[in-house]
């Protein structure tokens, strides 16, 4: 009799085990599919393969996601924050997804890459959006290829001062395994999440608001797809512009091309502080200060896109002037 109780534990153990498999599955199963239905293309190009989709056919708008993203993550934030009457084209970066990592990788690297990727697309000259660590890529595309962009839109940027890092135990032990990523955002959203999404410590969300932040976590499946990129931007390309106060590596008095920086002013990640300064140095260059929601501006997508919309048709021969007319 004293065998039974831990038989059914062991049963119990096995049933549950069974069903979070089954579930993991799933999932995973649903976010590759979700993948290959964005539309997803790649160009071979001058820099080698580059992952891309593209939605919409007005003014072009190059579209460079942030950290531990990839194409995919790239139109979900164009869909919050661009009007729809303007094209983008959503590359994934280096190490993203279906954008192999080449040997001894830069970002200016990136930003060449940008270039080619426009060149094979036939298209001449495109603004150019760049959310969080992608900020770094956008930046170096407007230094070297100046000609091939009309505007700049960096929202939540990466930009010289002082910064959060993630320690490489964290990002070794969650962010390369899809199992244990999803697990812990699955169990314990309410103790990573906010801080994982770069929500205001002390924040307190509306039920919209964590529906948006558990979908973010949940959109970056599988992160074994997005881990070499993930890592350079980590360990690489955000500290390289976080500590270039002086300009060496990234010449912001060169940029001539109007600039919009959107940032949130309670922003834990990419530091409000750290944007306000950027401003002062891009010489065309002006501040939309978010008064809330964060690193992914929960709440405020709305204001933001209109304020992008706003900036875009004032500085580009956007399709909203060319409708109107």
């Amino acid at each position: 009799m004293a065998d039974v109780p831990i038989a059914l534990i062991l049963l119990g153990i096995a049933v549950v085990g069974a069903a979070v498999t089954v579930r993991y599955h799933s999932v995973m199963r649903a976010a590759r599919e979700r993948i290959e239905r964005s539309g997803r293309r790649v160009a071979r190009t001058a820099c080698g393969s580059i992952e891309y989709a593209r939605a919409g056919d007005g003014y072009p708008v190059l579209v460079v996601h942030g950290n531990a993203d990839g194409f995919d993550q790239g139109l979900m934030l164009a869909g919050r924050t661009i009007d729809p009457r303007f094209q983008v084209i959503a590359p994934s970066r280096f190490g993203y997804l279906g954008s192999p990592m080449p040997s001894r990788a830069s970002v200016a690297m990136q930003a060449d890459a940008f270039a080619s990727l426009l060149d094979a697309l036939s298209i001449e000259q495109a603004a150019v959006v760049g959310y969080s660590a992608g900020s770094a890529s956008a930046i170096q595309f407007a230094v070297r290829h100046p000609e091939r962009f009309s505007a700049l839109v960096l929202v939540e940027p990466v930009a010289p001062g002082k910064g959060p890092a993630m320690p490489k135990p964290i990002f070794t032990i969650f962010f390369k395994n899809n199992f244990i990523y999803w697990a812990t955002v699955t169990c314990f959203q309410p103790i990573v999440g906010g801080a994982w999404a770069g929500v205001p410590p002390g924040e307190r969300l509306t039920p919209e608001d964590k529906a948006d932040v558990r979908a973010l976590l949940m959109s970056l499946l599988p992160v074994s797809a997005r881990v070499d990129g993930s890592a350079f931007d980590i360990y690489v390309s955000t500290p390289g512009l976080l500590n270039d106060p002086e300009g060496n590596d990234y010449p912001f008095g060169s940029i001539r091309a109007p600039t919009l920086v959107v940032s949130a002013v309670d922003d834990p990640l990419a530091l409000h502080e750290n944007a306000r300064a950027l401003v002062e140095r891009i010489p065309n260059a002006r501040l939309q200060a978010v008064p809330g929601g964060g690193h992914a501006l929960l709440g405020h997508h709305e204001e933001v896109k209109q304020g992008i919309t706003e900036f875009l048709q004032n500085t580009v021969a956007s399709p909203l002037k060319q409708k109107e007319n």
